[in-house]
């Protein structure tokens, strides 16, 4: 496959993982000349931050200073300050007053009897004048780890001359302990050991997504969502508690079971058993009670039969193994409030370290207790052994219960204990519970999990309609990537027969196929409509329903006659209520013509509609396509701010299932380039390009490169906006993707041909667009295209004419809703009478840019304004675009001129370069010195000049 993007490089810390904002705040305060406190609870990564940032300012330093102190040397006095200043106390030594010297020596030797209360103020004022000397030759950089075992007379010496080296070039960088709720200033008395305006930076716990990376990372690869979810929780996100439990994982002689508890290695269980010693054993009883409850209350643990619970769990608070409690009438279980564990870890081990028999009285306790009738089936299925009829259908009815109250997350753990609990000879059959769970499995968005079971299923089952059903399962696991399992379709048409309701469901997903993999859309329609006719011919109405949307889906981007029949036809009654809201069911499709139609305020009331209740049902991937179509229309309504929020949730939830992260990374692009920040565009759509080209999937990658052409106009590289976007009308032409409404990128094409000096293929893209845009009647369509024909127009001097057509192409954008769109066309409205009349007013277009939140574009009308009327790139200017000449520049030089040219402070280049605010003002100053220029302005106006040739 071709690659059509290639991402920046950027200097990145390969060690630390999920920590992007905390040292983005961390390099703005030393590059200030500031020092940092970097503080948390054990194994939260303190450590592995503090050796990251020490690297990094190192070599910025002439002398780098370190100290590690640990528990059992803490009583040693001057332990800590003999690691500072013991190999570079020779070198200064000769410039202290003799009484300096022989403190200072008797403290780093203990050849004498030395201490704070006899030496007094010569040694405090030794270790002062040494990291004054030091300062004098050059930068000191000061690395102290583990304050919390810093000896005291170390410490007060270094608080003391902290103190009073204001307007010296020494920076500390220190990491201590505290605990692992967050405290109102537990950090403050370690404060007294550095400079005034220390920034003190709380460590907090990784998200699942950043723990998922910290694992691939260190090698733990192939670990299923469903036990990345439960690593998550058991660690609490702290990266070494996750570490530990996967590396337990890892040396486990049997695999993790989906829905079973973690191993929890002695290692993390010495962390927390200890304490339970001076616990009595019915305290210790009633804990793992707790710990075997999903949510457990005071009142639980009463009627389990554990009577002294409120005062045990008063003692295991003041211990650190429960948090305090804390009274909440709105409990589940009653008016006692929940009863919490300090830490998610604590649970975990004392599960861990409980023999089976004491974990199945703990259930079978709990299996009467809990009031809930799906608590009451797991743990009636925990605290039985081996096979019971009357066990598995508890919990198959508990499953049923969990899928209607939108749970099925829930629901497949409960089907899984169902199947375990099935006798060989009993009614249904394990394996049409295993299936059942999969499926399940497959609604929540635990893809890895609907799989694995799937796979099971088919290793056991001979019966062809569980087996068709266990393929279906495969297939739709694989998402996007639909060429991973060419193999599958042969076998599922095998196992379906002449059977018409399983060759229904096989064909339909020939329809996904034919789409995904050959980019076949007129062979996909067709399939559809043969799966159609054998789900009606079988009664099975459900299918019918998801053929007849996907026939309509494809006959609309086809531009097909019959797209509204059909629609018609998948929205006729009955419906299935499930179909009904699914992704690719009809409603998403109405949901997609209203969008397509410019008919904004119905398409949003559709999607808002169909969100709502994929929610109530726990429809995991449908949530993250219609959270993608809410952000899309607000995008189209030119509401940026609101769809970028939408994007960003959307990705967040598709990275954390693994459910279209390509889509997502490619919706999530065109918000950041309307209302974020163009750099993360050009990285988002990129990486969706590579995913779409790896999965083999023709249908996104036409999208992503639409968004990637996008992302590089807005960045001001017309020459990449046009490799892009031809490379998309190539793809869609061959695909038979007519509707120019579904990408909507023909506009830009256009634009960036005008500004590479092609008019003339601009108004060829623009006459074949028009001629299908006419015939579907996309309206918000015509007026883009009108306003890329305006420019072709004024590129051939016929400004008149131009700027009627900008007139008319921005009134009819602000009547159909487009206000980013209406915006453009202002803007390009008053370039166009600028450049006519040498003067101009960019007011309007400030004023619709604001009321969208068009970061970027407000950005690029400051570069236009400072640059005067002169016409310039419609964007901030990469400089590989806008500065190809200034070849005087070194990489970083141009870097940093590019971001000016975006608009960027000072500030925000350092935090987009991973560069100091010092470095970047001394790389203007020299960018000003070879270009013989004085300040930001003279680049903006030097770009202009270039641009025109000058």
């Amino acid at each position: 496959m071709r690659r059509d993007f290639e991402e920046p490089v950027r200097p990145r810390s390969e060690q630390v993982v999920g920590r992007e904002d905390l040292l983005g705040r961390a390099r703005e305060q030393l590059s200030r000349g500031g020092s940092l406190l970097l503080h948390g609870p054990p194994g939260i990564g303190k450590s592995t931050v503090l050796r990251a940032m020490a690297a990094e300012y190192a070599e910025s330093a002439r002398t780098v200073l370190r100290c590690s102190a640990t528990e059992s040397e803490s009583h040693l006095p001057f332990l800590a300050l003999v690691d500072l200043l013991g190999l570079v106390a020779d070198e200064v030594a000769d410039t202290l007053p003799a009484p300096q010297q022989a403190a200072l020596e008797a403290a780093l030797t203990g050849r004498a009897e030395s201490s704070l209360h006899q030496d007094g103020l010569a040694l405090r004022l030794a270790v002062l004048s040494v990291l004054r000397a030091l300062a004098a030759r050059g930068p000191v950089l000061l690395v102290a780890d583990d304050l919390q075992w810093l000896d005291a007379p170390s410490a007060e010496l270094l608080g003391f001359a902290a103190r009073r080296l204001g307007g010296m070039p020494v920076r500390m960088i220190g990491a201590v302990r505290t605990g692992t709720e967050p405290k109102e200033q537990e950090h403050d008395p370690y404060l007294r050991a550095f400079p005034p305006e220390t920034l003190p930076l709380r460590l907090t716990p990784l998200s699942r997504p950043h723990v998922s990376d910290l694992l691939v990372s260190r090698g733990y690869t192939g670990l299923g969502r469903s036990t990345l979810r439960d690593i998550h929780h058991t660690s609490g996100g702290n990266p070494l508690f996750a570490l530990e439990l996967a590396r337990a994982l890892a040396e486990s002689p049997t695999p993790h079971r989906p829905g079973e508890p973690l191993p929890v290695p002695t290692s993390l269980r010495a962390l927390v058993l200890s304490r339970l010693e001076l616990l009595s054993a019915d305290a210790r009883r009633t804990l793992l009670v707790a710990s075997a409850g999903a949510r457990p209350t005071q009142a639980l643990l009463l009627a389990a039969g554990r009577g002294n619970a409120e005062s045990e769990i008063a003692l295991a608070a003041s211990l650190g193994l429960a948090a305090a409690h804390d009274p909440d009438p709105s409990g589940p279980d009653g008016q006692e409030g929940a009863v919490r564990f300090a830490h998610p870890l604590v649970s975990a081990a004392l599960y861990a370290q409980a023999t089976p028999q004491e974990r199945r009285a703990a259930h079978a306790a709990l299996s009467t207790a809990a009031s809930d009738p799906i608590e009451r089936a797991r743990h009636l299925a925990l605290a039985t052994s081996g096979t019971d009829e009357r066990v598995a259908a508890r919990l198959s009815e508990a499953a049923a219960l969990a899928r209607d109250r939108g749970a099925p997350s829930v629901a497949a753990q409960l089907g899984l204990l169902a199947a375990r609990h099935t006798p060989p000879d009993g009614g249904p059959g394990a394996d049409e519970r295993r299936l059942r769970s999969a499926e399940d499995a497959l609604t929540s968005g635990e893809i890895d999990l609907a799989r694995e079971v799937a796979r099971d299923v088919l290793d056991r089952a001979t019966d062809a309609a569980v087996r068709v059903r266990a393929w279906m399962v495969v297939i739709d696991s694989a998402g996007q990537a639909m060429a991973d399992v060419e193999s599958v379709f042969p076998r599922a048409l095998a196992d379906a027969g002449e059977d018409p309701r399983l060759l229904a469901l096989v064909r339909y997903q020939l329809a996904w196929r034919a789409l995904l993999v050959e980019g076949e859309m007129a062979k996909g329609r067709e399939e559809a409509a043969h799966a159609a006719r054998l789900a009606a011919t079988a009664g099975d109405r459900s299918t019918e329903l998801l053929a007849l949307s996907f026939q309509a889906q494809m006959e609309t981007m086809m531009g097909h006659p019959d797209a509204p029949a059909t629609l018609e036809r998948a929205l006729a009654e009955p419906q299935d209520l499930r179909v009904a809201c699914d992704h690719n069911g009809a409603g998403a499709t109405r949901f997609r013509w209203q969008l397509m139609s410019d008919q904004l305020t119905e398409a949003r009331t559709t999607i808002t509609r169909l969100l709502g209740e994929v929610r109530r049902r726990g429809m995991v991937e449908s949530e993250v396509h219609f959270l993608r179509g809410l952000a899309e229309t607000e995008l189209r309504s030119g509401h940026c701010a609101r769809a970028l929020d939408l994007g960003h949730e959307s990705l967040r939830l598709a990275r954390d299932t693994g459910i279209g992260e390509a889509a997502g990374n490619m919706f999530t692009s065109l918000a950041e380039a309307a209302g974020g920040d163009v750099h993360r565009a050009l990285v988002l759509a990129g990486d969706a390009v590579r995913r779409a080209e790896d999965d083999g999937d023709l249908i996104y990658l036409s999208r992503a490169l639409g968004a990637l052409g996008h992302a590089r106009l807005v960045a001001g590289d017309a020459a990449g906006t046009v490799k892009s976007l031809r490379r998309a009308w190539e793809l869609e032409q061959g695909l038979g993707i007519f509707d120019p409404a579904r990408g909507r990128w023909h506009g830009d094409l256009a634009e960036a041909l005008v500004l590479i000096g092609e008019p003339g293929e601009a108004q060829e893209v623009i006459t074949a667009t028009r001629e299908h845009a006419v015939r579907l009647r996309r309206a918000s369509v015509l007026a883009v295209l009108d306003r890329a024909e305006a420019l072709v127009k004024a590129a051939g001097g016929q400004h008149e004419a131009a700027v009627r057509q900008l007139v008319s192409a921005q009134d009819r954008l602000a009547h159909l809703g487009y206000g980013l769109e209406e915006a453009r066309a202002a803007l390009a409205l008053a370039r166009l009478r600028a450049e006519e009349s040498g003067r101009g007013s960019y007011d309007e277009a400030a004023r619709l840019f604001r009321r969208c939140r068009a970061v970027p574009w407000l950005r690029q009308l400051d570069t236009v304004s400072a640059a005067g009327p002169a016409p310039v790139a419609p964007a901030s200017a990469a400089p590989e675009s806008v500065l190809p000449h200034l070849d005087r520049l070194a990489s970083t030089e141009r870097q940093v001129a590019g971001l000016v040219l975006e608009g960027a402070t000072n500030r925000e280049i350092a935090a987009r370069l991973f560069i100091s605010v010092k470095t970047v003002e001394a790389t203007l100053t020299r960018v000003y010195r070879k270009l013989g220029i004085r300040s930001r302005v003279d680049i903006v106006r030097l770009a202009a000049r270039q641009q025109r040739g000058q």
